[in-house]
């Protein structure tokens, strides 16, 4: 039984030093196109202080729970520096599904369909909603989940949310990876 346990708990401490240390520290400048049509680039976002890439889902009930927050936090940190950019990942979900799921949530970001899953591969995300959050040389300071409850009125940490208060006060992410959950992305085969 001891045994047990102490295999138990080297597959644990394994799983989480090869996640952690297959992620990305950098991304490399990408360009994707928003449900409009509209081509954005990361370079588009190098005047901003941060950088909020947020891999996103149109039919994913805990990405669905967080879209009010979503479109807040957008709302309460735009005028502040902070850029943000929804990718939609999923290849069951169509620009039609993403632009209508836009506007009724109120998404004041673009968000970008990566039809391959080609920046979801390079940024090595897993679920949404997922959060990944880089200065203008794209290198990640933050990679995790925006908060510690699926439900809102049951969060005790707001882990995105300081994050960014720490990259606008100048300071280092003290926090700079939390664990994401949510739904798989889907993946083209």
């Amino acid at each position: 039984m001891k045994n047990k346990y102490f295999l138990i708990i080297a597959i644990l401490i394994t799983s989480f030093v090869y996640n952690y240390a297959n992620s990305p520290q950098k991304i490399d400048n990408f360009t994707l196109k928003n449900y409009d049509g509209k081509e954005y680039s990361l370079k588009d976002f190098t005047d901003s202080k941060a950088i909020v890439v947020m891999f996103v889902s149109t039919q994913c009930p805990v990405s669905n729970d967080y879209n009010e927050r979503m479109a807040k936090i957008y709302n309460n940190y735009k005028e502040k520096g902070i850029a943000f950019v929804g990718i939609n990942s999923n290849k069951q979900e169509n620009v039609e599904e993403i632009s209508k799921h836009s506007a009724e949530n109120k998404f004041g970001f673009p968000v970008l369909k990566d039809h391959k899953n080609i920046i979801a591969d390079k940024f090595k995300a897993s679920v949404t909603p997922e959060i990944f959050v880089l200065n203008n040389k794209y290198e990640i300071l933050y990679h995790g989940r925006i908060d510690d409850n699926r439900k809102a009125d049951k969060v005790e940490v707001k882990d995105l949310e300081t994050a960014l208060n720490e990259i606008i006060d100048g300071k280092s992410v003290a926090s700079t990876k939390t664990k994401a959950f949510g739904c798989t992305i889907k993946r083209v085969d």
